[in-house]
Parts: structure tokens; sequence; C-alpha cells
């Protein structure tokens, strides 16, 4: 890549301070900024750096008012971190080719339908009566079942596995090694106390712009569909449980699950290791700490909670401030 600071402007419709002929070839962060990298500013606790920094632009909000000068050339924008994950995108749509390629040891059945432009890997397979949309890229070793229909623009990664009945919309993202479509844990106890298993006749719909992390698992429904609205961003190591929804725009992050028939609303941010126990109703905006454990329903939207079992955010503040001071005194 490289890119003038007057480019930039046009692309991200920023305004430039400083060297309009400034010229960047590489991506940096502002903390470790070399002469001819792009850095961006939007955390107050990196304002230091905004003055240190050796970068040849960095992006920062309109509002920013430097304390010092600043040598770099600043490309001022509404939102310096919006902007930069636009930059990336586009700098990333710039190296993409969508190019028809079919590998010599993959496998495609004869009733599948497989759009223009699209790329299959060596030891990929494609069941049969499957659907592959326009420009859509599946990578080595990917598993695809029967009946599955995939969307324009989508990006399978290398030993990902779709089970058979699976929709997925357009602008996916399904990260290496995540399994969609597999049975949910569903055992039936019997009088000798053993358990029989109960079989999951459903799917898994996962709607448009939507990225799955490596490793991560969303279980088919034992009736109807297990659904993952548009927008949804699941983290790595993560496991949707069978019946669940998901709502639009949520974000997911590492090792956090949730169990079966559980409808989570739209927005809600679900932090590392927390988990959220089945049959349960989500409000929209919902916010769960790291490591919370929530076990009931949440009483009204854009709550934030924290613990196990959880309770509301402020809640559990006021409570720890109690556990502090009765530990202190126990010590003494």
């Amino acid at each position: 890549m490289e890119f003038k600071a007057k480019e930039l402007a046009q692309i991200l419709s920023g305004t430039v301070e400083g060297d309009a002929e400034a010229t960047v070839t590489t991506f940096a962060r502002i903390e470790t900024g070399k002469p001819g990298a792009i850095s961006f500013y939007a955390n107050p606790k990196y304002e230091k750096y905004v003055y240190e920094s050796l970068s040849t632009i960095i992006i920062v909000n309109r509002d920013f008012v430097p304390a010092q000068p600043v040598q770099a050339t600043m490309l001022r924008v509404d939102n310096a971190y919006e902007a930069v994950a636009a930059l990336l995108d586009y700098v990333t749509a710039q190296k993409r080719s969508y190019k028809r390629h079919r590998g010599l040891l993959s496998r495609i059945r004869c009733s599948a339908k497989i759009g223009k432009r699209v790329y299959v890997g060596d030891f990929a397979y494609i069941g049969r009566r499957s659907k592959v949309g326009e420009c859509t890229k599946i990578y080595e070793h990917v598993y695809i079942g029967d009946d599955v229909q995939i969307g324009h623009h989508c990006i399978i990664y290398p030993g990902v596995r779709i089970y058979s009945g699976t929709v997925i919309g357009n602008n996916v993202i399904l990260q290496a090694n995540c399994v969609v479509g597999s049975d949910g844990f569903g055992f039936a106890p019997t009088a000798d106390g053993s358990y029989k298993k109960i079989e999951h006749t459903g799917n898994v719909i996962i709607e448009d712009n939507v990225e799955l992390g490596a490793n991560t698992t969303v279980d088919r429904s034992q009736m109807g569909s297990t659904i993952v609205r548009q927008g949804v961003k699941v983290d790595n190591l993560c496991q949707i449980a069978h019946n669940v929804e998901v709502g639009e725009n949520t974000v997911m992050c590492a090792m956090s699950g949730i169990a079966g028939s559980t409808k989570v609303g739209k927005n809600c941010v679900i932090a590392g290791q927390a988990g959220i126990a089945g049959h349960l109703n989500i409000h929209d905006g919902s916010k769960f700490a790291a490591q919370t454990g929530m076990i009931s329903n949440t009483k009204q939207p854009g709550q934030s909670y924290m613990g196990c079992p959880a309770i509301p955010y402020s809640e559990f503040m006021r409570s720890y401030a109690v556990f502090r001071k009765n530990g202190k005194a126990g010590l003494k």
C-alpha cells in the first residue's frame, strides 16, 4: 500500500493538518510508530504517544486539541477508531481478488450450484444440492454438507465444518475450524440411569455480515432454527447452543457461551468467559462483564451485569466495597 495524506483525507472524509504530501506505506500502533507508517489516536490513555510517535501520519478525532506540538501530519476525522477500521477494510479490499478457482483435489457434487468467481481450495468438499454465492472464498480442507446455502462475498477459512441444512447470508466470515450446525447437547435420562440421545432435526441460520471466530461452535436446533442475526461478531472459542437466537449487532468475546433456547437481544455485549444459562430472555443492549454468570432473565434494556450469579453492575460494585472493607477488617 502507498497513500498520501491528501488521498487518505478523500477516502476517510477527513482534513489534513500538516503536510498533505506526506506518504505512508504501512500501519503501526501509535506507541511503536515509525517513519512511513500511519497510526491512530482514539484512547486518551495514549495521548503522550501523539507527541512522541515517529509515525508519519496520525489519525485523530476532529475535536482533539493537542497540549504540545505534534511532529506528525494529523488527519482529522469524525471518529478515529471507525476511520482506521474503514481504512483497513479499504486496503484489504484492494488486495482481495475474486477469481474463479477449483482446487484439483477438491470435490464438488454435481447437484451443487457454485456462483461466479468462487474460490474452492484443495481438499474442500461441497455436498449435494448446496449453493454458494458469487465471490465467495472457500479455503482448503473445508467441509460443506448437503443442502447448505452460502451467500455472496463470504470467506470460509481452512478447517471449517458446515453441517447439512445450514443457511448462511452475505458477507459472512467463518474463521478457521469453527463448526456450524453440529448437534446440540441434548440427552434424555432413562430409568436405568443412562442417557438417550435426542436427535436434532433443525438447522442453523446465520444472517448477513456475521463473523464467527476460530474454534467457535453454533449448534443446530432440535426443531426449528438456531439463529445468529445480522451484524453479530463472535470471538474465538465461543459456544452458541441449540435453539438460541442472538440479536443483531451483538458481540461475544472469547470463551463465552449461551445455553440452549435463550434469546439474546440486539446490541448486547458478552465479555470474555461470561456464561448465560438456558431458556432466558436477554433485553436489547444488555452488557455482561468478564466471567459473569447470568442465570435469570434481565430486568430492562441497556443494563450492565457482573458477578456470578449476576447482579446489576452498580449493585455489584457497592457489594464489592463491603467485601473489601470486611476482608481488610478480618486481616487485622
